[in-house]
């Protein structure tokens, strides 16, 4: 019977272990509304737990909000709400009460302060919103922001082969002076943005130029009357014929693919039960293996006491693939490709990876001062003792909080258009071979940039991955 006891209670406590839920789950509602496309619904949904505003997570609270505002063409409101997330980046105070609370007991106690590519993906969608408002004098001050931002994390880090550079940002900030006819700065940020793309995202991402990067550097080099490097340019790039032209009016189109990865959890737990009839009980839940053996000791315990749980979670990321691959841009018979700026799944997953070091050091503390509770307490009382073991392996949670509506990456491209009403047909293609066609119309003054986006929230990901 103490035997029967001890393996139920095993195995009460591994259950317990797998409950808690991660972020994802607590705002299923919101993010299945999100995801099908509900997107109405999904903002009520969010602002219904508007306690978040002031909760630990204000920060996902303030970017969802505006991305989810953004994408409804809600833009004042939308940067409203960005402007928020990002004050609250620039907040450095700390509450160590809740610092110290989260080493007691798991990292969900501290506030999120955001991952590094959020807050300039935040920056990102202020500088949209501004332009699709036809307001490029504040998307340019978002860019100095942005500038920034980038300083910061080249000061933060300085190993390398850390991410601290994002060639897509430079590239956007060269969009948007070129947008303004401010050639001499877009041809530097351009020039910034290859170097990256060359260098860092070619290594850590595997990722290439974007053609469009190299047409738009040769542009602004030329324009600029920087006649030397547009000759060396050219010859890097295999592109020593061409001649720049200036159409009567641009379009720029962002396509946001997919969804961002979820972040979850995984854990390294087991539980000891030292039984009756002098039986061991090792049961790890991280790889399914439960094993019983004998030993030689004499002293008497009772069931409860004979339990000690040991448990240490991380977080790890689960991608989203999204469901469409490839997409273009067609008017007047030419069709513009769809190039890839930015892949922020790969920018996640790398910048986890490059900090679990950090990650394992935070968890092992947390475990090992938690243990270090519960055998000062079962000097005093054995039974007293296990149960605090118990509630610290149940208490025990990986930080699973991320910004999850962002786009798994972003595309872009650059297409003429003519003065007066252009219409294109923007297609969607997927790995099937499915192709779906959106017709959109725009009227174009003689040397207007234009901006759009689109956002396709499909992805190939199953559901039960997450909840």
């Amino acid at each position: 019977m103490r035997r029967t006891f001890s393996y139920a209670l095993v195995g009460i406590v591994a259950c317990c272990l797998t409950a808690c839920a991660t972020y994802y789950q607590k705002h299923f509602d919101f993010n299945r509304e999100f995801e099908r496309g509900d997107l109405q619904q999904a903002l009520e949904t969010l602002k219904k737990n508007n306690r978040e505003e002031n909760g630990k997570a204000r920060f996902l609270y303030f970017v969802n909000n505006g991305l989810l505002l953004s994408i409804l063409g809600k833009y004042e409101e939308s940067n409203e709400y960005l402007e928020k997330g990002f004050l609250f980046g620039e907040d450095l105070h700390i509450n160590y009460i809740n610092e110290a609370t989260s080493y007691l007991t798991n990292p969900n106690f501290a506030v999120y302060r955001g991952e590094d590519h959020e807050h300039l993906m935040l920056l990102y969608f202020k500088a949209i919103n501004y332009l699709k408002l036809g307001q490029p004098d504040n998307a340019l001050i978002e860019c100095r922001r942005l500038n920034i931002r980038l300083n910061q994390l080249s000061d933060k880090y300085k190993a390398e082969e850390k991410y601290q550079k994002d060639a897509f940002i430079h590239n956007l900030m060269g969009i948007i002076y070129q947008s303004t006819r401010d050639y001499n700065n877009a041809f530097i940020a351009y020039r910034n943005a290859l170097e990256i793309y060359q260098g860092e995202y070619a290594k850590m991402f595997g990722m290439t130029v974007p053609e469009q990067l190299k047409l738009d550097l040769l542009n602004t080099a030329y324009w600029t009357g920087f006649y030397e490097e547009f000759d060396k340019f050219k010859e890097e790039f295999g592109m020593e014929a061409y001649k720049p032209a200036e159409p009567e009016a641009e379009l720029v189109f962002f396509w946001h693919n997919g969804l961002s990865p979820v972040k979850t959890e995984w854990s390294i737990n087991f539980a000891i039960n030292r039984g009756s009839d002098n039986m061991v009980v090792f049961k790890n839940d991280a790889v399914g293996v439960e094993f019983p053996f004998h030993v030689e000791e004499d002293k008497e315990r009772a069931d409860l006491a004979d339990l000690e749980v040991f448990r240490v979670a991380f977080p790890r990321y689960l991608e989203r693939a999204p469901y469409f691959s490839s997409a273009s841009v067609d008017i007047g018979g030419e069709r513009y490709p769809m190039q890839l700026g930015e892949d922020i799944s790969k920018v996640a997953f790398y910048s986890l990876k490059k900090r679990m070091v950090e990650e394992f050091g935070k968890g092992l503390l947390r475990v090992a001062l938690k243990k270090v509770a519960e055998h000062s307490v079962r000097k005093e009382d054995e039974g007293l003792g296990a149960v605090i073991g118990l509630v610290n392996a149940m208490t025990e949670k990986a930080d699973t909080r991320n910004w999850q509506t962002l786009p798994h990456s972003i595309y872009y491209s650059r297409v003429p258009l003519k003065e007066g009403a252009n219409e294109i047909v923007f297609q969607l293609t997927s790995e099937a071979t499915r192709t779906t066609d959106y017709k959109f119309t725009y009227q174009a003054k003689k040397g207007q940039t234009l901006f759009h986006t689109f956002s396709s929230l499909e992805t190939q990901y199953t559901p039960s991955r997450y909840y």
